[in-house]
């Protein structure tokens, strides 16, 4: 274990590393077994446990990993035609993000994104979701440098094209590849050292690519109609907790 530890983050202990790789390992089966949720459990999980300053570019890169595993597991059931001008969208977005010296309050930011995720779960997903992806792909990507997890924002639009599940799995794994890669890169123009933290993510990696095996075995014994209503299910926990916890940080509750 020893040297294990040399390898390591100062900040980072081998039991904190396998922890970390039990937390990938389980959000990536969560979001391939139905679409969307995993990114956001695991920011929360690793903002209770490494530094602040590595938290959005660490999550980055593991998320890259992450969906392009599962982009890969379902490349055939990809919608390529949603891709481009939602990948203009995203390289405007993170560029902007990147430039902007003042982070968003997170508390709004979180809050913001948990109504608009209700809002396309509980009403009819507004059609300008359909028309405009590159809107959708730089405000996304924007909020992305800041708040990390937009993948329920992402979600609303995926769920707009009305695909079946393994189309909307396989769409929404390649729009957040492709993100999260433009993202790293502009972390790493910013000086962020990700050699530091290469056995962290590579280990985080892996085991998010064994959950997102796990998680298709799960997707593919499920119906059209099971998964739409588990996805529902899904985004509504998760924007009513964005909303609980965005709203007690702007207010200082």
């Amino acid at each position: 274990m020893d040297w294990i530890a040399t390898l390591l983050p100062e900040t980072v202990s081998p039991l904190l590393l396998a922890a970390l790789a039990a937390a990938s390992f389980a959000t990536s089966f969560i979001t391939a077994a139905f679409g969307i949720g995993g990114g956001a459990v695991l920011i929360a999980i690793l903002a209770s446990l490494i530094p602040p300053a590595a938290l959005i570019p660490v999550h980055g890169v593991v998320q890259l990993g992450s969906n392009a595993g599962r982009m890969a597991l379902l490349l055939r059931h990809v919608a390529w035609g949603a891709l481009p001008w939602f990948v203009l969208g995203a390289l405007v977005g993170c560029g902007i993000g990147g430039l902007v010296a003042v982070e968003l309050p997170p508390g709004l930011v979180q809050a913001g994104v948990g109504l608009f995720v209700l809002w396309t779960v509980l009403l009819k997903p507004p059609a300008w979701l359909r028309r405009w992806p590159l809107v959708t792909g730089a405000f996304s990507s924007f909020l992305t440098m800041f708040f990390g997890a937009t993948g329920p924002f992402v979600a609303g639009w995926i769920k707009s094209l009305g695909l079946d599940r393994h189309g909307h799995v396989a769409t929404h794994a390649a729009v957040m590849t492709l993100q999260h890669a433009i993202k790293v890169a502009v972390f790493g123009l910013l000086g962020f050292a990700f050699g530091a933290w290469w056995l962290v993510i590579a280990a985080m990696i892996g085991a998010g690519l064994a959950g997102t095996w796990a998680g298709r075995a799960l997707l593919n014994r499920m119906s059209d109609q099971g998964f739409r209503r588990a996805l529902d299910i899904v985004l509504i926990l998760i924007a009513l907790r964005l909303i609980w916890v965005g709203g007690r940080a702007a207010t200082g509750i």
